[in-house]
């Protein structure tokens, strides 16, 4: 068999597995969010022979739109997406941090905020630590997606970690509560957990339910800390550019049946 036919062979065998999944899944309990660590960009683009691992960014960001697809008919309708840490901007290069910055602003920002977009957008994480011009192509998809009618919200975690989080949402309730003038000490006695919730980035969006990582990597590296406490978790192997349809599949049958029980 030629190596053309031995790709159209792969292919179907491909989606068969992708529609025997899909049965799989019917009726099961479906995530409501689901999170996404986009982990081994750069790994997968030393694996493909490319000379400069940041190649591996911009596939990774060109993933992303497959994956929301995938997501959408799943019946997944809030996504967010881990893009960069504030470990990320302090700890890599001059180099690949604006190469990454610049991959933000053209593939995730413009093509995320097109007027009949299927995606309304959502940022968590600190603005202020990126440069000008990524921070208002944020703003601006942020705007341009705000009316949009979908049911369908992304977000997406750029600049951003869970502890620090944390630490704007206190501050910003003490803030708030002195502001109104009330006493600190009295809110000290009567804080709930939902007075925290209602000052993080993710106010008013539900908690993930299912957190995805990708490149064989089981740990959370500071990502969605307070949200994620009642969270499945599914750790996989592919690499993020590599993450396929039935690996995210995968995903929602592992997540299906551990609600099962």
């Amino acid at each position: 068999m030629g190596k053309l036919g031995g790709m159209a062979v792969k292919e179907v065998l491909y989606g068969m597995y992708t529609w025997q999944l899909r049965r799989q899944l019917v009726g099961k309990p479906r995530p409501q969010h689901v999170g996404l660590v986009m982990d081994g960009n750069r790994r997968w683009a030393r694996g493909q022979g490319h000379a400069n691992p940041s190649v591996g960014h911009r596939y990774g960001a060109l993933h992303v739109e497959n994956a929301l697809g995938w997501c959408e008919a799943a019946g997944v309708r809030h996504v967010t997406v881990f893009v960069c840490s504030t470990e990320n901007l302090r700890k890599r290069g001059d180099v690949e941090v604006a190469y990454l910055m610049s991959l933000i602003e053209e593939v995730v920002a413009q093509r995320l905020s097109e007027p009949d977009g299927r995606w309304q957008v959502h940022v968590a994480g600190l603005l202020d630590l990126l440069p000008a011009s990524t921070a208002q192509a944020l703003k601006e998809a942020v705007e341009a997606t705000e009316k949009c009618a979908t049911g369908n919200h992304v977000t997406l975690a750029i600049g951003y970690g869970g502890r620090q989080e944390v630490v704007e949402a206190v501050r910003s309730l003490l803030e708030s509560e002195a502001a109104a003038g009330n006493d600190l000490d009295g809110v000290a006695e009567t804080l709930e957990i939902e007075d925290i919730t209602k000052h993080l980035y993710t106010a008013g969006r539900p908690d993930p339910d299912l957190i995805i990582r990708t490149s064989g990597e089981q740990r959370m590296s500071n990502f969605l800390l307070w949200q994620s406490a009642h969270a499945e978790l599914y750790f996989c192997d592919p690499y993020w550019p590599a993450f396929r349809e039935i690996d995210f599949l995968r995903a929602l049958r592992s997540y299906a049946d551990r609600r099962a029980r």
